[in-house]
């Protein structure tokens, strides 16, 4: 039987929470139990704590204190963190329906309970007292109520303090264009947005207006002028206000995600009259981003759009969060993970491939311009290996071609050797 949507109860008053959480990796198996066949008895199993006089900033404040990138709320499992990319469940029993609406209802306004029952989904940011902010998605599972929340540090975090490529900062000084940040759900791309529009604010006089879902990293005024508007707060659709911000003055303009053909024409089409965009796409690579751009459109449009791309692309910044190795220096802003980046910018090269519609000649151009500030996939990880800064074996695993990795290690290995 399905679970439907339970009486809203929220609790106005905080218990006191004594309980210490501890974390067990999800991979690791639970103890078994008593009496099991073929197990051995034990000491009775602690009982472990229930989840009802727990509010949800308890569990907040535990990903914090943990530097946990991630806290999932479902049915059937105890709360789980997700911290350097690997899973922890915590020492809760298994969360039931009842508690797990208690736990986020307690923090929605009554407009956004009503959002949500009405459309099943919901994203917004909570701020968790003065201690940190989170990204936060509620939908349905099974019948029953679950979240995700995503922690978003306070303070942003510098283009070096992430160890990303120095050439990040140049190319947010570009005064018009279009720049995308890409790679899968979770590695980043989001601080790497907010660490070039801080950049921008710290450096250059001008008016930047971000439309995020929702917004994520706050940003005062410093040497320029920022307005951050979010999705569903003060706007209904990224492209009515797109529109509207090519109206507002702005110099730049951050688009959270282009997630439908009309959003990506009208980025471009404030890219080529003179403002710097920048936005994300779900992407794992410069070529297949410009694929992905120019086939959601209508056959009748491609062309039209591939020489709009060609003129009015500055850059594409593919990137992926990977373990860092065993014994490697951790940083307090990537804690266990570091990125890797491949770096495309549009010189005349890349330009004509991309006008003529042959992008798989990217990746060459992009290996044999180095000199430009680009590099590709493969490359970045090369040299992150060889500082002993990932393992050889994840290496590998997130390579886009292995065979030609391995020769890109061995070449650089033997380079430091004097071996051929």
């Amino acid at each position: 039987m399905r679970q439907e949507f339970l009486t809203a109860e929220r609790n106005t008053e905080r218990r006191v929470f004594v309980v210490e959480i501890e974390l067990t990796p999800m991979d690791q198996q639970q103890r078994p139990q008593t009496g099991a066949v073929g197990v051995r008895p034990a000491a009775p199993p602690r009982e472990l704590p229930s989840l009802d006089d727990v509010h949800i900033d308890d569990l907040l404040k535990e990903v914090v204190r943990r530097n946990a990138s991630d806290l999932h709320l479902c049915v059937g499992v105890p709360p789980i963190l997700r911290i350097d990319g690997q899973l922890y469940r915590t020492n809760f029993q298994p969360a039931t329906p009842k508690q797990t609406q208690r736990l986020i209802y307690e923090i929605l306004t009554d407009e956004q309970i009503q959002r949500f029952e009405s459309s099943l989904e919901l994203d917004f940011s909570y701020a968790l007292q003065d201690i940190a902010r989170f990204r936060v998605n509620v939908y349905k599972e099974r019948g029953c109520i679950a979240a995700a929340f995503r922690l978003i540090p306070r303070r942003i975090p510098t283009v070096r303090e992430l160890e990303l490529p120095s050439i990040l900062e140049e190319l947010a000084t570009r005064p018009r264009g279009l720049i995308l940040v890409t790679g899968p759900t979770g590695h980043g791309k989001s601080t790497t947005l907010a660490a070039m529009i801080d950049y921008i604010n710290r450096t250059k006089s001008v008016h930047i207006i971000t439309i995020e879902d929702p917004i994520e990293y706050l940003h005062t005024h410093k040497k320029s002028v920022i307005n951050q508007r979010e999705l569903g707060e003060d706007t209904r659709s990224f492209p009515n206000a797109l529109r509207a911000a090519l109206r507002q003055d702005p110099d730049v303009i951050l688009v959270g995600e282009m997630r439908d053909p009309e959003t990506m024409a009208i980025a471009i089409t404030a890219a080529e009259t003179g403002h710097l965009v920048l936005s994300t796409v779900h992407t794992n690579s410069a070529a297949e981003t410009i694929d992905r751009i120019i086939d959601v459109f209508p056959p009748n449009q491609q062309p039209q759009i591939r020489v709009q791309l060609s003129m009015n692309l500055v850059a594409v910044i593919s990137q992926q969060l990977l373990p860092r190795a065993p014994g490697a220096p951790r940083n307090p802003y990537g804690g266990g993970r570091i990125a890797a980046v491949e770096i495309m910018i549009a010189n005349p090269a890349i330009r004509n491939l991309i006008r003529e519609g042959k992008t798989y000649q990217i990746p060459s151009i992009i290996q044999t311009s180095a000199s430009e500030g680009m590099q590709t996939m493969d490359q970045a990880l090369r040299d992150l290996y060889v500082k002993g800064l990932i393992t050889y074996e994840t290496a590998m695993e997130r390579a886009h071609n292995p065979e030609e990795l391995k020769k890109l290690i061995a070449g650089a290995v033997g380079a430091s050797t004097g071996t051929r």
